[in-house]
């Protein structure tokens, strides 16, 4: 409880009541920038000094390290902007936490009550605020009232930690933030809402128990709405589950599991053993297009979908039976309803094993001068460490797949396949993490997006090693040019910093790898060492970068 001797009653505003507001939703740090329309609520923030503010170097940056906070804690990020621009600025993070389903307060500002709405040009007054903000949230609140606030607040925090969660949008005009209101009795007793999560329809679930009990060679692919479910995910593989995840689902179970092929789910060999399968169980998955080829990927003829989201059904893959329900507690029942009752097969389970060898040796080929980097980055990365990637063809061939993950609050990267979001959310990952180490691997263009918050990363002294492979330029586009477009290469070469140089700038530690058996050695110094470093792995030097893009036959036909 928030010290009444703290609080000073006779000018407690809406500022003070949204800091005491996420100081009782046990928020410990929040992500900005501080500007003339949000300054009551900041201020309030830093008078108390029980939140810690971590000021990025702009709004999207912020959005990006509150997405990352909320995922290495498996809980609620919050970040504030100003309005108008700096609204704006924050909109590819809300994009991103959106498609990753990471619960985000996003807190914003807005011209006084009197020039709303009017186009009268007052300081970053723009038309529809409130609109944008509703195009890329999952909802957009505005505090209208200060007597209000404190019930939209509440509001607010329930639809983002809903399932499918997501960011949700709270403006605020400036003239509510200094509104004196008499402090709330009921906020100290306020805690994170109890979301009430259904199990669904019984008949659904005795069907679901009926098949599985007929089936005998069966996969589970577990996503992002169950990769949560460690306990029950286990207990089936005990009951002769194979499993596969999306790229966000990874770590469910730790992928060192031998029943688990982990985030290999359309590789060759796998769709070949789809064929094989009598039942797949589909858990609080999209089965997105990214991961899917399109939806062209053949998966096993009777597939059960299970999703708390009553949209799913049939949104990608037509399936035979979809039941709409809490992954976590579905599982459970089913669990409970069966283990006693099914066991797993000795050589079923010698299959799947050998099977998920065979997997990593053939894609192991495919890596060229990398193909030991997986290995080494896990040997020398701590087990409870964090492995936060941008989307560059290093992540997009192995760092998706072949870097093995042990638990999901590891595994970090930009879901919606944009370049830039990487070092941002490694620094809210490093901040919500509490000391653990992590390893955030970027292009070097991908690493120049965000470029002015590696000074957000010194001055936090954030425990990061920035892993940038440097092949001057867009790498991933270079290969799509090649692949479709004639071999021309427009727009792609980038003129970059000296690396060396931009860390001495920075005043961070820098190392340099130019030969693939040099990663070992300079990556474990890197790590062992207390704070932000830099360390750039010379792409021309240590070799090509594997393929990253074949184009599906009808891309080449047209």
């Amino acid at each position: 409880m928030l010290s009444q001797k703290r609080v000073d009653m006779e000018n407690y505003n809406v500022g003070d009541l949204v800091s005491e507001f996420l100081y009782q939703m046990d928020i410990k740090d929040v992500f900005g920038v501080v500007s003339v329309h949000n300054i009551p609520m900041l201020d309030a923030i830093g008078r108390r000094n029980f939140i810690k503010m971590v000021p990025a170097r702009g709004e999207m940056g912020a959005g990006h390290m509150a997405d990352g906070y909320a995922r290495a804690t498996n809980g609620l990020g919050v970040v504030f902007t100003s309005t108008g621009p700096g609204a704006a600025n924050v909109a590819g993070s809300l994009v991103e936490s959106r498609f990753a389903g990471s619960p985000i307060l996003h807190f914003t500002g807005q011209t006084a009550t009197e020039n709303l709405d009017k186009n009268q040009g007052t300081v970053h007054d723009v038309p529809d605020q409130l609109g944008m903000l509703k195009s890329i949230s999952k909802k957009a609140i505005r505090i209208s009232h200060a007597d209000d606030a404190l019930a939209q607040l509440i509001e607010a925090t329930t639809i983002a930690l809903t399932p499918p969660m997501g960011p949700v949008s709270v403006e605020i005009p400036i003239d509510i933030q200094r509104t004196n209101i008499k402090r709330p009795l009921m906020l100290d007793q306020i805690k994170l809402p109890n979301i009430n999560l259904q199990i669904g329809d019984a008949s659904s679930l005795d069907q679901i128990e009926s098949i599985i009990r007929v089936s005998k060679r069966k996969i589970l692919w577990v996503g992002n709405g169950g990769k949560f479910a460690r306990n029950e995910v286990e207990q089936f593989i005990k009951m002769g589950f194979s499993v596969v995840t999306s790229a966000l689902g990874r770590g469910v179970v730790p992928e060192s599991n031998q029943m688990s092929l982990g985030a290999f789910n359309a590789v060759p060999l796998i769709e070949e053993f789809y064929k094989t399968l009598d039942l797949m169980i589909v858990v609080g998955s999209r089965l997105r297009g990214h991961e899917t080829r399109d939806m062209s990927l053949k998966l096993p003829h009777k597939i059960i979908q299970i999703d708390i989201d009553p949209d799913a059904e049939n949104r990608t893959y037509k399936t035979n039976l979809f039941h709409c329900g809490d992954a976590k507690k579905v599982l459970g029942e089913l669990a409970h309803r069966l283990s006693n009752q099914l066991s797993t097969d000795e050589e079923w389970v010698n299959e799947v094993a050998d099977l998920k060898i065979k997997i990593f040796q053939d894609y192991k080929k495919n890596l060229g001068a990398y193909k030991d980097f997986p290995e080494i980055i896990r040997k020398i990365l701590p087990e409870d460490g964090n492995w936060v990637r941008d989307i560059t063809i290093s992540n997009s061939m192995w760092g998706n797949r072949s870097m093995l993950i042990n638990k999901p609050e590891q595994n970090i990267y930009p879901v919606g396949a944009a370049i830039g979001p990487g070092m941002a959310l490694a620094i809210g990952v490093s901040v919500g993490s509490e000391g653990k180490k992590t390893i955030a691997m970027s292009g070097d263009g991908g690493f120049m997006l965000n470029l002015p918050d590696l000074w957000t990363a010194v001055e936090t002294n954030c425990d990061v090693v920035f892993l940038v492979m440097n092949d001057q330029g867009y790498g991933v586009i270079k290969h799509i040019q090649e692949s479709m477009y004639g071999g021309r290469k427009f727009y792609a070469d980038l003129t970059g910093p000296n690396f060396e140089e931009l860390a001495k700038v920075a005043k961070m530690k820098y190392k340099r790898i130019d030969h693939a058996n040099e990663l070992e050695k300079t990556l474990d110094e890197a790590v062992k060492f207390s704070g932000p470093v830099l360390v750039e792995v010379n792409v021309h030097s240590v070799g090509e970068m594997p393929r990253y893009f074949a184009p599906p036959p009808h891309a080449i036909k047209s």
